[in-house]
């Protein structure tokens, strides 16, 4: 797969100044499109909550309630 720059070459671009300033009138060369080395970015996104992570939430709130009844009981 071969890479292209995406700026244009000021030595080779019409009515480019030596500084790469465009002078009054002319209008500047357009850039080349970016989007094709961008990565995909669907390619790693995670589908939800894994089934650990869910599990050990669930224990520590199970446990959390448990000291606030045993608390709200010894009352």
């Amino acid at each position: 797969m071969s890479e292209t720059h995406p700026d244009p070459d000021p030595r080779r671009s019409a009515g480019l100044e030596s500084g790469g300033g465009v002078p009054p009138g002319e209008t500047p060369p357009g850039e080349s499109s970016t989007s094709a080395g961008a990565p995909d970015q669907n390619a790693n996104t995670p589908s939800g909550w894994g089934p650990v992570p869910l599990t050990l939430l669930l224990i520590l709130a199970v446990v959390v309630a448990g000291f606030f009844i045993a608390y709200a009981v010894a009352l």
